[in-house]
Formats: structure tokens, sequence, C-alpha cells
């Protein structure tokens, strides 16, 4: 059972080495790494060169720049595994995690994804686990909604079947990209496992698009899940309120930067009771009496007056 790697690479010559060390420490000999040069203008295109030399387990792409997306979907092209998986170039994988999540794979065929924990803020004090449980979702929607995948919609911490990335890859020029080829994905029914075997170490990257989100970004956040949130299985799950109550914070955000309303208001499907933050409930309420607009408008001036 093969696998493949897709590491993007953009101006990393700082991490690279660090991020492909960690892949090859795995140990995995059915195993290819792709390196994505994504036209960087640093030395990272000479050290894929360097890295691939005499090692038969890693190939390169170099390629005009075009984004995140477009270097992962020129890393699925050339992939050769019957599961792929992504590494951020500036992240790392933890010691022993690809064996666990390839036995797993090879115990259970029947998995379309597997999603493995994360550790975010990794290496500083603020560093925690995402905390995912060993759990298999038969529907797509238990997963979105009752597994709150929508809070982890990476695409670095899972391994996927090499099939459902044929159709669904990854959109290019967008911000935000892995919730949209993800929310192509989960709009089939798929097996879905999550374990808590093995860690994704993420990097805080003070330049990256989470912590430089603008409203135009954050306006392709926002309609991505508009387009989640149109399959109407999603309010039948449990889950469901909370998840709403997510997608209406970026809204808020949104709104403060660009006054655009955009999001679709399913106040008299939600169950105030299911929804646990206060600060939730509270909007809640308040989207049930005022309306998505005014809720909106009120919240921009609270922001702007503390």
């Amino acid at each position: 059972m093969r696998l493949s790697v897709v590491i993007p690479i953009y101006c990393v010559e700082q991490t690279l080495e660090r991020c492909v060390e960690s892949v090859l420490a795995q140990g995995i000999a059915d195993m290819e790494l792709i390196l994505v040069d994504d036209g960087s203008t640093d030395n990272s295109g000479n050290i894929c060169d360097q890295l691939s030399s005499g090692n038969k387990q890693i190939s390169v792409i170099h390629k005009e720049n075009g984004g995140l997306g477009d270097a992962r979907n020129a890393g699925i092209e050339k992939a050769t595994g019957s599961y792929i998986t992504f590494v951020d170039s500036d992240d790392v994988l933890a010691p022993n995690t690809l064996a666990p999540l390839l036995k797993m794979l090879a115990e259970h065929p029947e998995y379309d994804i597997l999603e493995y924990d994360t550790l975010i803020h990794y290496f500083t004090e603020d560093q925690s686990a995402i905390g995912l449980q060993d759990c298999i979702y038969g529907e797509s929607a238990d997963y979105w909604c009752g597994g709150k995948a929508y809070r982890h919609s990476y695409a670095c911490n899972k391994v996927f079947r090499r099939e459902l990335l044929n159709n669904h890859t990854f959109p290019k020029g967008r911000a935000f990209e892995d919730i949209w080829a993800l929310k192509e994905i989960l709009k089939s029914p798929h097996t879905i496992a999550t374990t808590q075997k093995g860690f994704y170490c993420y990097y805080d990257n003070p330049q990256g698009i989470t912590h430089k989100a603008d409203g135009p970004s954050l306006m392709s956040l926002l309609e991505a899940h508009i387009e989640v949130l149109e399959q109407a299985i999603l309010i039948t799950r449990k889950g469901f309120s909370e998840y709403y109550m997510h997608v209406l914070n970026i809204q808020l955000d949104v709104y403060r930067l660009t006054g655009k309303v955009l999001l679709p208001d399913y106040s008299d499907q939600l169950r105030i009771r299911q929804i646990k933050s206060s600060g939730d409930k509270l909007k809640a309420i308040m989207l049930k009496t005022t309306g998505i607009k005014k809720l909106c408008k009120i919240h921009k001036i609270f922001k702007f007056s503390h």
C-alpha cells in the first residue's frame, strides 16, 4: 500500500529540511515524497534538488508560482500512491505517526479518510492538541457537525484515499483552500475515521493566512461554509446549532471588515440549549430577535467601542 506525501514549497529555506527529515524519519519503505517548488525566489528550489539527489523516495516539481492549492494539485497529479497526505513545508510530523495510520488503513480498507490529531502552536508555551477521539463516521454530515470537523478542516492532518482527490482538487487562488476542497469531498457519502494515534505538528506562521486574514480572505472562508450549509441534511444532525454559530462568527468578522452580509438566516433551526458557549448563546438569542443584519451592526459597534 503505497503512500504519497505531497509537500508544497514556497520560500521556506529555513524550515524545509526540518520538514522533509521528519517525514523520512517515519521509516515508511513504500512511500514517495513529492516536493513541489511553487516558484520560490529564495534557495528552496536548490534545497529540494539537494534533498532528492541520491534519494529515490523523493521527486521534485519546479513550477511557476500558483499558490498553495495549485502546488498541491501538481503533487496530486504526479502521485502514484493509493493514499495521499499533505505536509506544509514549515511543519513537521511527530515520530512514529505514519506507520500506525497505514496499519489502520490496511486493516480497514473501507476508510476513505483517516484524520489524526494535530498539535497547534507547536513548540510554544501555548502548544495544545486538538483532542481527536477514536471515532468512525458513516456519513459525512455526522463527521462535519457531530465531530466538529469544521474546527479542524485542514488538509494536512488527513490521509486520503487517492480516488477522492481525482475530481476534488484544490481551487487556485482561493484563500482557505482546504475547506473549499473538503466541502466538495464531503458532498458524497464516505467513511471517515478519526484517531488519537500520531501528531501533525503545526508551527505558528505569523505570515500565514490565518494570522493575516483580511476581509476578502475571510469572505472566501464564509462563502465555502455557506455552500456547506446548503446541504439540507446538516440541519437534522446533532451539532448543527454549534456549527451555524461558528459560521455566524465568521460572518460577523466579514461584516466588520467589509460591511457585507452573505450568510442566510437559519435562526429558526437553532436550538439554543445545544449551544455550549455562553457568548454564542447570547448571539443566537439576538439573532432570533433582531435578524442577522441588525446583529452584524450591533456587533460591529460593540467591537469598535472596546
